[in-house]
C-alpha cells in the first residue's frame, strides 16, 4: 500500500491557520459571527477581484480591444487622469492639466509621463497649449480624437455594466448604488486621519 494511502487526514484542531483565521476572529470581536462573517469573507474575496480587474486594467484593456483603440493601459490611465484634473473630478477645483500634474494623479515620475504624454501627441490624441495664466508654462489638453475615444468607451463600459446587472430589480439596483455608496464614503472616512 503506498504511503500516502496510510496517512489519517489531519485533525481539523491541529492544521495550521490560514490568513483568514486571524481576520475572522477580528470579525468576531467586533460582534459579526456566523452569517455576518461569511458575509464579511465573501464580500472581501469578491471585493478583492473587482480591485485587481480594476487595478490591473482588466476592464479597460477588453474595452480597448474591442473598440480597436490604438492604447496602451498607461496611455489610457494618462488620458483618464488629465479628465479628472481639467474636469475638477476628486480635486478641489478643475485646473490645468500639466505634465507635473498627471505625474502626480498617476504617481509616476515626471519623466514617464512626458514620455507618455509625447506619445499621446504623436497618436493624435492630446495637444500641448501654453497656459493661459503663465505662458511659459504648457498644459496637456484632449483632442477631438480622445474625446470621441472616451464617449466610444463609455457607451462601451455602460453597456457592460448594464449587462452585468440584468436580472437586477430596480429594488435591487436602487440598494446596491445607496450602500455600495456607503461603504465608499465610510472607507475613505475611515483613512482620513
Amino acid at each position: 500500500m503506498p504511503a500516502f494511502a496510510r496517512t489519517a487526514p489531519p485533525d481539523p484542531d491541529t492544521r495550521p491557520s490560514t490568513a483568514a483565521d486571524p481576520i475572522r476572529r477580528m470579525i468576531a470581536e467586533a460582534g459579526h459571527e456566523g452569517a455576518t462573517a461569511d458575509a464579511f469573507a465573501s464580500f472581501d474575496a469578491a471585493f478583492f477581484q473587482f480591485i485587481r480587474m480594476i487595478r490591473m486594467g482588466e476592464v479597460p484593456r477588453k474595452i480597448m480591444a474591442r473598440l480597436g483603440l490604438d492604447l496602451d493601459i498607461a496611455q489610457f490611465h494618462m488620458l483618464v487622469a488629465i479628465h479628472r484634473i481639467a474636469g475638477g473630478i476628486g480635486r478641489e477645483r478643475a485646473e490645468a492639466a500639466t505634465v507635473g500634474l498627471v505625474a502626480e494623479e498617476l504617481a509616476i515620475d515626471p519623466s514617464r509621463a512626458s514620455r507618455i504624454a509625447s506619445d499621446l501627441i504623436q497618436r493624435g490624441y492630446l495637444r500641448r497649449e501654453a497656459a493661459q495664466d503663465d505662458g511659459r508654462k504648457s498644459v496637456l489638453v484632449l483632442t477631438h480624437k480622445a474625446d470621441d475615444a472616451f464617449a466610444e468607451f463609455r457607451a462601451a463600459r455602460w453597456e457592460r455594466m448594464l449587462a452585468a446587472f440584468d436580472g437586477w430589480s430596480e429594488e435591487e439596483i436602487a440598494t446596491f448604488s445607496r450602500l455600495f455608496a456607503r461603504f465608499v464614503a465610510a472607507h475613505r472616512d475611515s483613512y482620513s486621519d
